[in-house]
């Protein structure tokens, strides 16, 4: 089970997970609650370049569609084909297996604490 004290979060409701240059991205349970049942996820493929800030993916569920923004600037490493092939995880497991993409990254900006994001969503 992922302690989720230990990451560091956006205020678009992504997780992120650093291990060395490796970063971890997926969206929290708050967000994964708000969309509602998923039932499609696009993810950018392994080799992509992305920018802090920008749309890189897209979830759909039962309810609404959400944009994924990337919270680093890096390049894709993986995308999680689990959450691809079952975007169920994303509700099931969203700090699991429901992990979305894995990015190198060589710095991070600065992003909320544990405490700061379940202040921000009023948790």
């Amino acid at each position: 089970m992922t302690d989720q004290t230990a990451l560091q979060y956006t205020e678009e409701h992504e997780w992120v997970r650093v291990d060395g240059d490796t970063v971890t991205i997926g969206i929290t349970d708050y967000a994964a609650e708000k969309l509602g049942d998923v039932v499609y996820v696009d993810l950018p493929a392994a080799g992509t370049a992305i920018t802090a800030g920008s749309v890189v993916g897209e979830i759909e569920s039962t309810k609404s569609v959400g944009e994924l923004f990337a919270p680093v600037d890096g390049e894709v490493v993986e995308a999680n084909q689990a959450v691809i092939d079952s975007p169920e995880l994303v509700n099931s497991d969203p700090f699991g297996e429901g992990w979305l993409i894995k990015v190198t990254a060589a710095s991070l900006p600065q992003l909320l604490s544990h405490d700061e994001y379940r202040a921000l969503t009023g948790e």
